[in-house]
C-alpha cells in the first residue's frame, strides 16, 4: 500500500502570501492518477502531500487530465487552457466540494495554482 509523501513547498512571493492573508484552506489537486494535498495558512503554503489518499480531508478539489495541466502550465497556453475559469467552463477542469474559498479568492488560487507548476508537472 502507498502512503503520502511530503513534497517540496515552492517559495511564493510576498504579495501573494499578502493577498491570501485570509485563507485558510485544504484542497486537493489532482492531475491525472496524481494527487496532491495542499495546506494553506494565512496565504502560505504549510504543506504538500502526495498521494494517493484514502479518504482526504479537503475543502475543495481542482482535477485536469496530466495533458490539460500541461497545456495550462505552457508559455503560451492555447485558448480553454489559459485560466482555471477558463479551464471550467471548457470542462478540462472540474471544481468540486464547498467552492467559497475558491471564488472568495480567485485571483490568489490562479496564481498559487499557476506557482504550483514544478510541482504538478
Amino acid at each position: 500500500m502507498a502512503t503520502a509523501t511530503q513534497k517540496r513547498v515552492p517559495p511564493l512571493t510576498d504579495w501573494l502570501v499578502y493577498r491570501g492573508r485570509f485563507v485558510n484552506v485544504i484542497f486537493l489537486l489532482q492531475s491525472g492518477e496524481q494527487e496532491y494535498l495542499i495546506r494553506i495558512h494565512e496565504g502560505a503554503i504549510e504543506s504538500i502531500q502526495s498521494g494517493p489518499f484514502v479518504m482526504p480531508r479537503w475543502t475543495f478539489r481542482l482535477s485536469a487530465d496530466a495533458v490539460a495541466w500541461q497545456k495550462h502550465f505552457d508559455s503560451t497556453p492555447t485558448p480553454g487552457y489559459h485560466d482555471l475559469m477558463a479551464m471550467i467552463k471548457f470542462k478540462h477542469l472540474r471544481l468540486e466540494g464547498d467552492q467559497h474559498m475558491f471564488m472568495s479568492n480567485l485571483l490568489y488560487f490562479k496564481e498559487l495554482v499557476q506557482s504550483l507548476a514544478e510541482v504538478v508537472q
